[in-house]
């Protein structure tokens, strides 16, 4: 079986960007992409998402990014994706999902997909967290009778016509999701764990990257990471002022429990709902590196730059600080980076 130099595992922002510094490196190597079309996470966000509501997207290296324009982000954003990976010739292959990544012997990884098999002497994991939705566990859930679904499924506004909504989560999806559905439900419900954090000044790079410090600094430590809005804090766009004059932005404590017909509030009155909308975030989905035993014993996988400090063959992009376009262009650079000191490193081995 030939041995590549690297494998990357995920084909979003941040496996292409990994793939576009290797190729330039001369660096041999695949991208496994889980997906049947290019665009990543991009493909599967919901319809009435524009490129405006985004305000575009990072540029890839070497690339002008889409216009921003009223276009459907889950058709320019793959567009986009498809047409880099045509122009730059990168080696993608998909549909390539990723079983488990495990030890091969003489300092090799293994990566499996079903019966397909791919020997490497380095790993970039770029798989995002969109495949791995969370929706925390609470009592009595089973019992509602009426819908539940998370951001990840999200239709748009339409299906939520005439219905009343609760809205958990305090992130900026809830904020969005609310200003889309607030404006035609019967009424909505906004529930989160803690107040949620406004901010009220400009979003200018100093503030991002003081933002990303900080998740950089978790992850460091090996904690997980967490989300850069939950230290920038959250700001209304013009799309959603209606919302706010229709009071759907008035934050509620979190509901003690669900029962069939709606939401029980901490005060003790019924909430009567007819679905239930977890903006409650993702996880990163990482368990196929389960068999590589890189968890730290605080939760999350911890990170010099992109390399895992437990195993430097393997780097991250995507992950934590990376987790953003901007971010996941320069993870992808340093990864290419990491990738080709530890082969250079591996080779000075051999020659000795």
């Amino acid at each position: 079986m030939e041995v590549l130099d690297a494998v990357v595992i995920g084909a979003g922002q941040a496996g292409l960007s990994a793939s576009y510094h290797l190729q330039r490196r001369g660096i041999a190597h695949v991208v496994l992409d889980a997906d049947e079309a290019p665009g990543g996470a991009w493909q599967h966000r919901w319809d009435s998402l524009t490129m405006r509501d985004v305000h575009g997207i990072a540029a890839l290296p070497g690339s002008a990014p889409p216009e921003l324009s009223g276009e459907r982000a889950n058709v320019a954003v793959p567009a986009y994706f498809a047409d880099y990976e045509h122009t730059h010739h990168l080696p993608v292959v998909r549909p390539v999902h990723v079983d488990a990544v495990t030890e091969a012997g003489d300092g090799l990884l293994q990566v499996r997909a079903g019966v397909r098999r791919w020997l490497t002497r380095t790993l970039v994991n770029a798989t995002g967290t969109w495949s791995r939705p969370f929706v925390p566990s609470y009592p009595g859930a089973r019992r509602f009778r009426g819908r539940q679904l998370h951001t990840h499924d999200y239709p748009g506004p339409e299906p939520f016509r005439g219905a009343r909504v609760v809205v958990v989560g305090g992130g900026a999806s809830a904020v969005q999701l609310l200003g889309e559905i607030a404006p035609v439900t019967d009424d909505t419900l906004w529930v989160t764990r803690r107040e949620p954090v406004w901010r009220t000044d400009d979003f200018t790079p100093e503030v991002g990257r003081a933002a990303v410090a900080l998740v950089e600094e978790r992850v460091r430590r090996g904690l997980p990471p967490a989300s850069v809005v939950s230290v920038t804090g959250l700001k209304l766009r013009d799309q959603e002022r209606e919302a706010e004059r229709l009071g759907a932005y008035e934050r509620h404590p979190m509901f003690t429990s669900i029962e069939p017909d709606g939401v029980r509030l901490p005060d003790g009155p019924l909430w009567p709902a007819d679905v239930i909308l977890w903006a409650t975030g993702f996880r990163p989905a990482v368990g196929h590196l389960a068999p590589l035993h890189l968890t730290s014993e605080h939760g999350g996988i911890q990170l010099d730059g992109t390399a895992s400090v437990t195993d430097p063959r393997i780097q991250l992009v995507g992950y934590g600080p990376s987790a953003s376009t901007i971010g996941a262009n320069r993870a992808g650079r340093v990864a290419a980076r990491g990738v080709a000191a530890w082969l250079d490193r591996e080779a000075e081995a051999i020659g000795a």
